[in-house]
């Protein structure tokens, strides 16, 4: 073999190489992409369910002020205020859900204050909503947190990390719950 034809076969070689890390980089920065999509998604839908809950938390705040007029325009404003949040973070979400268990036991103070409250079939219809819009929050929660797990494991492992690093991707944080806050939340449903 001539020198020529070693150095054509060394740069083929490097051409190759170059290639496939230049493949392996794209493809890496768009699973990368997709991961950080999935948990934006998933955070929208978190959005989503908690401003539902608001929603039926203002309509059993507005039957109670039927019963309890000071009680319930107090809660309606702190309601009214707090729908629309955006979610943007995992301490988003957490914010929002202690406010939200805030403002539902004093909502169940006042429930438990009105015995002619506690009777309202548009009160009991209102609250089995939130039952259902707390369980869709819950799914959506463990939704956000199956997809942070994907990613931050993208993040970490190598070699992907070398391009996560290198495009700026980080780790997503997790969603938790105050665990005292989370004992209250079925005596609140009961």
């Amino acid at each position: 073999m001539t020198m020529t034809m070693i150095i054509l076969v060394l740069v083929g070689l490097l051409v190759l190489i170059a290639g496939a890390v230049f493949l392996w980089f794209v493809s890496t920065q768009r699973e990368l992409v997709n991961l950080d999509e999935k948990c934006s998604n998933a955070l929208s839908q978190i959005e989503v369910q908690m401003n539902s809950r608001w929603d039926a938390l203002l309509a059993v705040a507005k039957a109670a002020s039927v019963y309890a007029k000071h009680e319930s325009e107090t809660l309606v404003k702190t309601i009214e205020g707090r729908r629309g949040m955006e979610v943007r973070s995992a301490v988003d979400v957490n914010q929002q859900q202690s406010a939200f268990a805030e403002v539902l036991s004093k909502l169940m103070a006042v429930h438990e204050a009105y015995p002619d409250l506690k009777a309202s079939a548009l009160f009991k219809e209102t609250m089995d909503n939130i039952k259902k819009f707390e369980e869709n929050v819950r799914m959506s929660r463990m939704i956000y947190n199956d997809s942070a797990t994907r990613m931050n494991r993208f993040v970490r492992q190598w070699p992907s990390s070398f391009v996560a690093n290198y495009l700026h991707f980080g780790l997503k944080d997790y969603l938790k719950i105050d665990d005292d806050k989370k004992r209250d939340m079925p005596g609140l449903f009961a």
